[in-house]
């Protein structure tokens, strides 16, 4: 209007209706342009084509076109729903198309499309509306490409009412966007029209806040030669990471004079706790809990760096704006604030582990935590079911969906509780939870669970050089579960790489978190390696163990190759011996060096002395297990124990009641322990396997478990099962007995 156009037509769903309306064209009017607001939905082709006719029959010439119609709904991106999805591209995308295709024959000078910045340097909580200015960004070229007239332009925040107000403009202003006249957006339209340009970006920007905070995670060529840019994160990396400026002591550091070490942490922590609240809108600082990831309280880019900002003010300090990433909680923060206060480093940011050998030192086993079929939910449990004698075989459980007219025996060892979890309980929410592995959850708990037994507060653990080596396999738990149930979770959710991470995870523990999967045998291996890491000071205490939850009936099928016996229980080394069980179970053993042990105070259940692994190569057979080779791996683990054959009395066995397994390891413990016994002292020769099953991942640590107790009770429980030996081993080839 103000460049003399006789006659200006605004449209919308509401026409004339809309807030303002009337006003607009009377003030238009007064000016001396002509002004008419039009009801029209730009999405319908049939509004469009009565618009322009009826502009077309009552003169002058149509000569520009403005597209600012857009619709936005803020929402993670992971979260857009199709309905949404099309709400929001049908207002740009469907007007853009209707607008270009039934103008393109007339002479336009300007055919201009309000784009958003969104679709420019992007926006992880207003994706699909990014994408509907994406889609107009690219038409605006087609159109050039054509020889038509367009220009699109991104639009940063307007003041004055519109989409830029409420919740989402206040959230962007705190990303730096600031509010922008609209006589400012318009001289700027007014630009970009005469200097013919086609994309164009627009926005009134504090670059002192937005710079920071886009850059946050990793680097943007996008802006990083605005000289603007350049300057204010050269000065943050020169910054990063200083203690008080000139070394002068800050309020914050004063306070902490005369304090001791404790309660030093606490007042840092507690600030921490406030600014943390005050950035996320908490009524205070009590209702931060210290120990929960900033990720689950609700942290983002934006308010990371406030916090940052405001830490910095507190303590007087340059810090990172990575600082959440890099302390994932609030005691984390506070623990680093603490060592650039004083000028010490009291956290682990930068202390690794300190490597010491400490070759062939035994290991103490200190805590134990486990559930297997039976109700066990305890070493204790373990031994009173194994001392009993009793048979925790079971039916199928009538909680997983199972075809129990299948083609599988109905009996096994089974966990009746496996879909029991209190996610509240480790901070995880409900969603999240039923997204995750059983297997995971229940070696959170057992985990959990070993460390009070063992005397350990598992909190006291956050940021300690604490390991997890945890057996597991046969992940198929992604396999019974609607995809929109593992949406945003997968592949960590389901994965067995993670099972080990799961509980460093939730723990906060930093040393190695290591999952292994060698089958049968990966909870001894991980007994194996945890000894190792140990050992060699790699960490200085161990979560260690193995779990296995069959959420389908598709391990059977691996089962079945070598041999499901018809009743689901294992017969170990008996003459009635007609395949394994399958089985379940979870158990976790805290290891710690036995000097550390002796030296913390811990009670002793039991001493590691020596383990060993190999493999039987070229062998009969695949699957086929090697007797040559069980021979060599048992003479390594002696040696590495420094016994000898003699010095042993029990073996638990692997014992899984197949026809070919069981006589191939009897054989072999029979040429190794057997031989040159003293008169009347046989080595005696079991499994629990015939009690539970086969745990499979969880199996070796649950012959361990039961050794533990044999040997603090004094007494040897009975294998099960066993009418006869079976008749396939020499039992007379060595002094061997079950």
């Amino acid at each position: 209007a103000e460049r003399g156009a006789p006659r200006v037509v605004m449209t919308s769903r509401s026409g004339a209706s809309s807030r303002g309306a009337a006003e607009l064209a009377a003030e238009l009017a007064h000016s001396g342009t002509r002004a008419e607001v039009i009801a029209c939905d730009i999405a319908e082709r049939s509004d469009v084509r009565g618009l322009l006719a009826r502009l077309a029959a009552d003169g002058p010439a149509l000569s520009g076109v403005l597209h600012a119609a857009g619709v936005a709904h803020g929402c993670a991106v992971q979260q857009i729903a199709p309905a949404d999805l099309a709400d929001e591209l049908g207002a740009k995308r469907a007007g853009t198309d209707l607008l270009d295709e039934l103008t393109q024959d007339l002479d336009l000078d300007a055919f201009v499309l309000f784009s958003s910045g969104a679709a420019t340097w992007g926006s992880g909580s207003l994706g699909a509306y990014a994408a509907a200015n994406a889609y107009m960004d690219a038409v605006a070229e087609d159109r050039r490409a054509r020889g038509l007239a367009a220009t699109s332009v991104a639009w940063g925040l307007w003041d004055g009412g519109g989409m830029g107000t409420g919740d989402a403009g206040d959230q962007m202003q705190r990303y730096g966007m600031r509010l922008m006249s609209p006589d400012q957006g318009v001289r700027a339209l007014a630009q970009a029209l005469d200097g013919g340009d086609c994309l164009v970006s627009v926005a009134d920007i504090d670059w002192d806040t937005f710079a920071p905070t886009f850059t946050l995670r990793r680097p943007s060529p996008l802006i990083a030669s605005l000289p603007e840019v350049r300057r204010i994160l050269a000065g943050a990396d020169q910054d990063s990471g200083r203690g008080p400026a000139g070394g002068s002591q800050t309020a914050l550091a004063r306070r902490l004079d005369g304090l001791s070490p404790a309660e030093q942490e606490r007042t840092v922590v507690a600030v921490v706790r406030a600014e943390v609240a005050a950035v996320l809108g908490y009524a205070s600082g009590d209702a931060v809990d210290p120990d929960r990831a900033f990720k689950d309280l609700g942290f983002d880019s934006v308010t990371a760096v406030e916090l940052r900002n405001r830490l910095n003010g507190a303590g007087g300090l340059t810090l990172p704006s990575t600082l959440v990433f890099d302390y994932p909680n609030a005691a984390a923060v506070g623990r680093h604030l603490l060592g650039q206060l004083l000028g010490t480093k009291t956290d682990a940011a930068g202390s690794g582990p300190t490597l010491t050998a400490a070759d062939g030192e035994p290991l103490a086993v200190i805590g134990i935590g486990c559930r297997y079929p039976g109700g066990v939910h305890g070493p204790d449990d373990l031994w009173d079911l194994v001392a009993g004698g009793t048979d925790a075989i079971c039916g199928f459980p009538a909680d997983r969906g199972w075809d129990l007219e299948g083609e599988y025996g109905q009996e096994g060892g089974y966990l009746a509780d496996a879909a029991e979890f209190d996610a509240g309980f480790f901070g995880i929410s409900p969603r999240e939870a039923l997204a995750t592995d059983p297997q995971q959850r229940l070696l959170l708990e057992v985990s959990w669970e070993a460390l009070e037994r063992a005397g350990i507060d598992p909190h006291s653990l956050r940021g300690s050089q604490t390991g997890v080596f945890a057996g597991g396999w046969m992940q198929t738990y992604g396999d019974v579960l609607p995809l929109e149930a593992l949406q945003g979770y997968t592949p960590a959710s389901d994965g067995g790489s993670v099972i080990s991470g799961r509980v460093s995870y939730t723990l906060g523990l930093e040393g190695p978190a290591i999952s292994v999967d060698t089958a049968c045998s990966s909870s001894l291996v991980a007994i194996h390696l945890a000894g190792q890491a140990l050992r060699a000071g790699e960490c200085d205490l161990a979560l260690v163990g193995g779990v296995t939850v069959m959420p389908s009936t598709s391990p059977f099928g691996f089962g079945s190759s070598l041999g499901l016996a018809p009743d689901g229980r294992c017969k170990s080394f008996a003459g009635e011996a007609d395949g394994m069980g399958m089985g379940e179970g979870a158990a976790i053993l805290v290891v710690e060096r036995l000097s550390d042990a002796r030296r913390n105070g811990r009670e002793i259940l039991a001493v590691i002395r020596g383990s060993a692994v190999n493999q039987d190569g070229a062998s009969n057979g695949f699957t086929a297990p090697n007797g040559l080779s069980q021979q060599r791996v048992i003479r390594t683990a002696l040696a590495s124990a420094d016994l000898r054959t003699t010095d042993v009395d029990v073996v638990e066995a692997h014992g899984s009641g197949t026809v070919l397994g069981d006589p191939i390891e009897a054989q072999a413990v029979i040429a190794t322990y057997g031989q040159d016994r003293p008169e009347g002292r046989p080595v005696w020769l079991g499994s629990i396997k015939s009690n539970i099953g086969h745990a499979q991942a969880a199996a070796g640590v649950a012959g361990v478990i039961k050794m533990i107790m044999a040997m603090r009770h004094g007494l040897l429980p009975r294998t099960l099962h066993v009418e006869h030996p079976s008749p396939h081993i020499d039992w007379t080839a060595g002094d061997v007995k079950l």
